[in-house]
């Protein structure tokens, strides 16, 4: 029989109920067909080149094989799938250029013609600036040490800042982030850095203390806005300062410093109360001074004008009758004026020595 109708002898059997059965049974069939197990007549007469279809046949395995590690190869490059939960999205490119994106979930793709990138677009990336924060014991662990050339800033007021921030983006648009930017996470990293030393050279250091949340946003507007002009793809979720401080040679001053300042802020805090105190004292008592003279004013205005109105009454009865009126007012006087007296002496006027005395006192109580 000549070997193209030679059958292979795993052929003939019955067919491997596993996988790693079968690839034994392969193994074994191309050492046979090697070492010339492929021929069942007792072997070739000398000289005859009988071991020539045993060869040949063994190449024909080989062969064989290598098809069907390509198809397996073929098969699994036609597939892909994108996971929901990370929320990949698929950059699709056929032969180099860009043909579609692709939503979670399996596709089928061209094999060898078709290449796809997976970018997640819910995950929340983010740039450490100043420091690096670790996992230690489930635990965050923020190491400082060797990150002070991206912290140490030079304020409008010409102080030196220490200021560490945290940098928080995702990607909006999958393919501007596979390919508009070469490294998206350093372009993150160069422009936050660019514009936070821009925000923090125009204002004083007082105002970066006191005011981080205010240059969180005036920095993740300003950081977007560039970004957005280089065709990133990637949106700006928050720029949140972690710290901001004096750099550590200068901390023992700047303590100082700042408890002359709360000391200041006591002291007028201190003489404000006591003014909040003195002045409306002493305003409502000037008020009050006023209030009374205007209302003593008043009072004797209408006693005087009452005392006119009185006299040019009595002035008119005068005229009219000026014995009787003069005696009237004589003895109203008197009525008026004795009980006031505690003693009275009597004199006669004709009289030129003193008469003995008559007691006219008023009874003692």
């Amino acid at each position: 029989m000549s070997w193209q109708d030679e059958q292979p002898q795993w052929g003939k059997k019955k067919g491997p109920s596993s996988p790693e059965d079968f690839i034994a049974a392969l193994l074994k069939k191309i050492k046979d067909s090697f070492e010339g197990g492929g021929n069942k007549g007792g072997g070739s007469a000398p000289g005859s080149g009988g071991n020539t279809p045993s060869l040949k046949g063994g190449l024909g395995v080989f062969g064989l094989i290598i098809v069907v590690i390509v198809g397996i190869i073929v098969l699994r490059s036609s597939f892909y799938t994108l996971d929901e939960a990370q929320g990949e999205r698929g950059v699709v490119l056929r032969l180099g250029k860009f043909y579609t994106l692709t939503e979670p979930g399996p596709h089928l793709k061209v094999p060898f013609i078709d290449e796809v990138f997976k970018v997640s677009v819910s995950e929340v990336r983010k740039e450490e600036f100043g420091f690096r924060s670790r996992s230690q014991n489930q635990k965050s662990v923020f190491a400082k040490s060797g990150y002070t050339s991206e912290s140490l800033m030079l304020t409008g007021d010409k102080n030196v800042i220490d200021v560490e921030w945290i940098v928080q983006y995702r990607v909006q648009d999958p393919y501007k982030f596979a390919f508009n930017v070469r490294n998206v996470p350093q372009a993150v990293r160069d422009v936050s850095e660019m514009v936070m030393r821009r925000m923090v050279g125009n204002h004083s250091f007082d105002y970066v203390l006191n005011n981080r949340e205010m240059m969180g946003s005036d920095v993740a507007r300003e950081l977007q806005k560039t970004l957005r002009d280089y065709n990133s793809g990637v949106t700006i979720g928050e720029v949140r300062f972690k710290d901001a401080t004096p750099p550590d040679e200068v901390k023992p001053a700047f303590n100082e410093v700042n408890e002359a300042d709360q000391d200041m802020k006591r002291l007028v805090n201190e003489a404000e109360q006591q003014y909040n105190n003195v002045i409306p004292k002493a305003r409502g008592e000037a008020k009050g001074m006023i209030e009374g003279a205007y209302g003593y004013a008043i009072e004797r205005t209408n006693i005087a004008k009452g005392d006119t109105s009185r006299f040019l009454s009595v002035l008119a009865e005068y005229e009219k009758a000026k014995a009787v009126t003069r005696k009237r007012l004589y003895l109203e006087t008197m009525e008026a004026v004795l009980p006031k007296l505690s003693e009275i002496y009597v004199i006669d006027k004709e009289q030129r020595s003193l008469l003995p005395l008559l007691n006219v006192s008023p009874a003692q109580k």
